[in-house]
């Protein structure tokens, strides 16, 4: 019996080495380093303890305006990514004869490279681009804008593009969770004399409950890691109103300034670490209660 333990215990060993070679390793470096002054502009590096992190949540700089952008951007994203992946997925469950012709459209947009997403978005929000087209055709030339360099809408539009990318991935999901649903469920309450919206709240959200956290969740967490759609979009600007931690990072690191590259990666790390943890706590909690 004891051997039987060694002998499994020693598949382990491979997984925990590369584990601490590739993640723990790294993490602890980028810790010592982010409590540093390490620059490419000199040669020597010397320990500064929290300055870099002082710097970070100062209300005056860039950085915390970022951090904000990026809670900003994750929060209202998900919103409506998970609202109108829900729509579209109780339309295409209702039985449509081009349900997955239509599942297949919504979805394919999730498979392209947020770069190349960002790239034809340029022309479509430019200020000649076809969005400004369309709504001076129908008369709605006052509502035309630059929509990538005008500081009102610049936030708003990348929200909207990177919503465009996410839906259907998110219909997916709770379509998914939908077709799990007994359809006795509805007929009983058709019985009952209960109209759609009191079998929605009643039996629809009940039992799509899982699937709507699964969502919520993942979704929250690419929401806090986004780069690639602002990068490609704006680069963070026009005047660094479309900042967020992971461009800022990624300038940081660009310009040299790796001590304080490195605290903005620790940040971001705790941030969707602490945030996840939460979320999974709340999800335990309701389990626990049901």
């Amino acid at each position: 019996m004891h051997m039987n333990k060694l002998y499994s215990r020693l598949f382990v060993i491979p997984a925990i080495v590369l584990y601490t070679l590739f993640f723990i390793i790294p993490v602890a470096g980028g810790l010592y380093y982010s409590l540093t002054d390490w620059n490419m502009m000199r040669p020597d590096i010397q320990f500064v303890g929290l300055d870099n992190y002082k710097e970070i949540f100062s209300s005056t700089g860039p950085y915390m305006k970022s951090i904000l952008h990026t809670f900003s951007f994750t929060f209202f994203t998900v919103i409506f990514k998970v609202l109108i992946g829900l729509f579209l997925a109780i339309l295409l469950n209702e039985g449509l004869k081009t349900r997955n012709l239509l599942r297949m459209v919504f979805f394919v947009p999730y498979t392209l490279s947020p770069l190349i997403i960002g790239i034809i978005f340029v022309s479509i929000l430019g200020p000649h681009g076809p969005i400004n087209v369309i709504l001076e055709f129908v008369g709605l030339g006052d509502f035309t804008r630059s929509w990538l360099t005008d500081k009102s809408v610049v936030l708003s539009s990348t929200m909207g593009v990177e919503v465009w990318r996410m839906v259907g991935w998110n219909m997916v999901i709770l379509l998914a969770g939908l077709q799990t649903i007994s359809k006795s469920y509805y007929e009983a309450a058709s019985l009952d004399g209960a109209n759609k919206w009191q079998q929605f709240i009643s039996i629809t959200l009940p039992f799509l409950t899982p699937a709507l956290t699964i969502a919520i969740i993942l979704n929250t967490i690419h929401g806090l890691r986004v780069f690639e759609i602002i990068y490609a979009l704006t680069n963070g600007g026009p005047g660094n109103l479309t900042e967020v931690i992971n461009t800022q990072i990624f300038k940081e690191f660009s310009f040299g300034r790796y001590g304080m590259s490195n605290a903005l990666g620790i940040i971001a790390f705790l941030i969707t670490l602490i945030i996840a943890f939460i979320m999974k706590r709340v999800v335990a909690d309701e389990e626990a209660d049901a």
